[in-house]
């Protein structure tokens, strides 16, 4: 074997070596964070139910679905002054989904939070949907205008942390403010018959995960939630 040969050999190994420790580091098992508490185990969907159309399961450590339009929600009870962090990528380099937020009810099936709650959108590009920016990754779902649109395409990693103060509700998507949105701002009128009813929500709500369907598929690697500071 020549010299070049050996350093070629060398460096492919290295390159193996480096896609193993990246997909190991993917699938590692979470490390405890001060304050925050994991609401997925990264191992299976206890703690947590679908209703409506479609099914979830896990596959090395993130949540997937098939089919939809769906809603897994978190069963251990309403949120409130807490910040929900989720990390999440799109199957595609753009997909559909969201986190919905201010659940009135524990849902029984999957049109009442669309209408009731709030929508935290997932989707780069709503054009494609023949929506506007009203509807992209970061916003309450056709009610608030974007600050920023940093949402990164699949299969790159995203990080969106959703904030519940009060009535007062943050969206930080990549380290940006998308959304700050008080109850009782004004919104724009309804442009379709699937968007949310317009009007106040509750505090404290159930939280979900949608599951848009098979042409839509996003993964969640973690879902977090952590207390605000008592003021």
């Amino acid at each position: 074997m020549t010299p070049k040969s050996i350093l070629k050999g060398f460096s492919l190994g290295l390159m193996l070596l480096g896609a193993t420790v990246v997909s190991a580091q993917e699938n590692a098992p979470k490390l405890p964070e001060e304050g925050w508490k994991q609401l997925f185990n990264g191992k299976d969907l206890t703690g947590w139910k679908e209703v409506g159309k479609g099914t979830r399961y896990v596959k090395d450590g993130t949540i997937r679905s098939h089919g939809g339009m769906g809603l897994l929600y978190w069963t251990g009870g309403k949120l409130s002054n807490c910040t929900i962090r989720v990390v999440y990528r799109m199957e595609k380099s753009n997909s559909n989904s969201g986190v919905f937020i201010r659940i009135p009810l524990e849902p029984r099936e999957e049109w009442m939070p669309v209408f009731y709650g709030y929508e935290v959108q997932i989707d780069n590009h709503p054009e494609t949907s023949k929506e506007d920016e009203y509807h992209v990754t970061g916003t309450l779902y056709s009610l608030t205008k974007p600050l920023a649109k940093p949402g990164k395409p699949g299969p790159e990693w995203n990080v969106m942390e959703i904030t519940l103060d009060g009535p007062r509700t943050i969206v930080v998507v990549n380290g940006q403010k998308v959304t700050d949105y008080k109850e009782g701002d004004p919104t724009p009128a309804r442009k379709f018959d699937f968007e949310p009813y317009r009007g106040l929500r509750p505090l404290a709500g159930y939280i979900g995960l949608q599951n848009h369907g098979d042409d839509d598929i996003v993964y969640f690697k973690e879902v977090a939630v952590k207390p605000l500071a008592k003021k």
